[in-house]
């Protein structure tokens, strides 16, 4: 059989189906639709009827070659929004185009026609078919996907918004709250030059100092807290006035430190600033070997190279997991259960502030905080 004559006989079945089609179309479109899936509180239960008659429409416009299968996607995209809008599995609709597509085939199998001459035409079908499914469900996942990234950006703004309120809250409220501290810590130190036997006042002093340091951290993130001016000092004398400060709590902890402090070292910049490092993250290094049964230990590095001065301060606690440590530095994130998470938020604000760097790793023997300063001369020497 020549090729032409194949083609006219395809050509043929095709009319005589399409034929079939038409004249049949309102049981097709009634059968379909006591089959189909419909929820009860779908809104677009009229138009999913009009839908598959559309479809139906176009399988035949398409069979006579009245139309091509790109014309689909307009009417995928208009049933995408309304599956969309429904808020119903998109599932039911693919089940309803299948159960479309099982209705054809039975009256295409009813043809008093080959297998082998059938064949043409049920590819022609299921391509109609897959590419319906295609591209509704292909703009029904953008749509979606949309949906759901506004959202995420809405409540995203929205918790912005509340934390930026609760922050400016509570910057107001801590502010106000130095100032009787300050009081309290003066009239302590007017207390122990009166009274230097008392018991406690060391205890209440250092206690008070604690939460002067707190507030000064919370202060800084809410950028309400001036600092002094740059100066060159002794990073070995800051050491020892923090570790000085630091040593009630160090003893009550069971905690050892040790000083690889060789030779003089000095930084120019924020002194309170660099304090305020090296204070917080000393203080969380025994938080953390609290819960390190013995031989607690703390080691702090400190060398310095041609352009860089280098500090790393290690401890022996348990090891701080992964996902944490890629986010240890951000606001809010925090491994301690009544921790505030701005700790380190602020360390890394001063080090970057100081044209520095400021990082953490951490294994089951060590965890280790490095940060590095770019070595500045002292502007008035230089000047000079």
């Amino acid at each position: 059989m020549e090729e032409r004559e194949v083609f006219n006989i395809i050509s043929q079945i095709e009319q005589q189906f399409c034929t079939y089609l038409i004249e049949n179309s309102k049981r097709f479109v009634a059968t379909w639709q006591s089959k189909i899936i419909v929820s009860k509180h779908d809104p677009f239960q009229k138009e999913i009827i009009e839908n598959g008659e559309k479809l139906f429409q176009f399988i035949i416009s398409l069979l006579k070659g009245e139309t091509v299968i790109e014309d689909i996607q307009p009417i995928c995209h208009k049933i995408a929004s309304e599956r969309a809008q429904a808020d119903v599995n998109i599932g039911e609709f693919v089940y309803n185009v299948n159960v479309g597509r099982n209705e054809l085939f039975e009256a295409m199998y009813g043809l008093d026609v080959k297998a082998s001459e059938l064949k043409p035409l049920i590819t022609k079908v299921h391509h109609c078919f897959d590419a319906m499914i295609y591209h509704t469900v292909l703009k029904y996942s953008e749509i979606i996907t949309k949906t759901l990234e506004e959202k995420q950006q809405f409540i995203d703004e929205t918790h912005k918004e509340r934390l930026t309120i609760l922050g400016q809250m509570s910057a107001s409220f801590v502010h106000e709250f130095r100032n009787p501290l300050t009081s309290i810590m003066g009239f302590v130190k007017l207390l122990r030059a009166d009274n230097p036997m008392l018991p406690y006042l060391d205890i209440i002093s250092h206690e008070l100092d604690q939460l002067n340091f707190r507030i000064s951290q919370f202060l800084l993130v809410s950028r309400k807290e001036m600092w002094n001016e740059k100066e060159m000092f002794s990073l070995n004398e800051l050491f020892h006035e923090i570790i000085h400060f630091l040593y009630p709590s160090l003893v009550n902890s069971n905690v050892s430190i040790e000083k690889n402090m060789f030779y003089p070292i000095d930084l120019y910049g924020y002194r309170s600033e660099v304090r305020q490092v090296l204070l917080n993250i000393l203080l969380n290094s025994i938080d953390a070997l609290e819960a390190h049964v013995k031989n607690r230990q703390i080691i702090i590095d400190t060398f310095e190279d041609e352009q860089d001065i280098h500090i790393i301060i290690k401890n022996n606690g348990p090891m701080i997991p992964v996902d944490k440590i890629e986010t240890i530095f951000e606001p809010f994130v925090t491994t301690k259960k009544l921790g505030t998470g701005i700790g380190l938020f602020v360390c890394k604000q001063i080090v970057e502030k100081h044209d520095g760097h400021i990082s953490c790793e951490s294994s089951p023997e060590w965890t280790r905080f490095c940060m590095t300063f770019q070595k500045q001369a002292n502007p008035s020497v230089t000047s000079s």
